[in-house]
């Protein structure tokens, strides 16, 4: 049974991550909007988080960590090019696209041999990542297509979430740029 519009918890870090263990849907604050998140390793409740932001599959997904070695699940180690290309960007608002382990789920790849990951330096983020002893899926909070949500009001569209992380947003006027970790090349802006 989905939420009713008008009844989003708002939750404090250790509900949320419990929340994100028994496989729910949770909005939390980024860097610069709110995304919306799940187990990575919970293919039902990739399922439903894409469901709830009607969002194409073969897009793929980005995931969220407090360190690097949250990450060792689903990407390969990286290279010293590699880690000297992201330098100081992380921790931080940057996302970079990753070479993916074989056995990362499609569902996150979007059946590219890549994926798209942050080690981010967002206090509320970091310790939900924390909290949840996991990376986390993170996509914008929004259904596709639509402006990602800067404020918890917005997040009201969202038919499916179980909760919101009770905490605000950082100083970015939007989603974090995307970089390309093999070319350098910025993918998003």
């Amino acid at each position: 049974m989905q939420k009713k519009k008008t009844d989003l918890a708002l939750v404090d870090t250790e509900t949320a991550a419990q929340l994100i263990a028994d496989g729910g849907i949770l909005a939390y604050p980024t860097e610069g909007v709110f995304g919306i998140g799940c187990d990575p390793s919970n293919t039902d409740a990739i399922a439903k988080l894409l469901q709830v932001k009607s969002r194409d599959p073969s897009k793929g997904l980005i995931l969220i960590a407090a360190s690097i070695e949250q990450l060792a699940t689903w990407i390969e180690p990286l290279t010293p090019a590699q880690r000297q290309r992201i330098g100081d960007t992380w921790p931080g608002p940057v996302t970079w696209i990753l070479p993916a382990k074989t056995t990362t789920p499609a569902a996150l790849t979007g059946g590219r041999a890549t994926l798209a990951a942050r080690v981010t330096a967002h206090p509320p983020a970091v310790a939900l990542c924390l909290a949840a002893k996991t990376a986390i899926v993170s996509t914008s909070a929004n259904l596709s297509g639509e402006s990602p949500a800067r404020h918890p009001e917005q997040l009201l569209s969202l038919n499916g979430l179980d909760a919101c992380l009770n905490a605000e947003i950082g100083h970015l006027a939007g989603p974090t740029p995307i970089f390309d970790v093999s070319t350098g090349i910025q993918l998003r802006a």
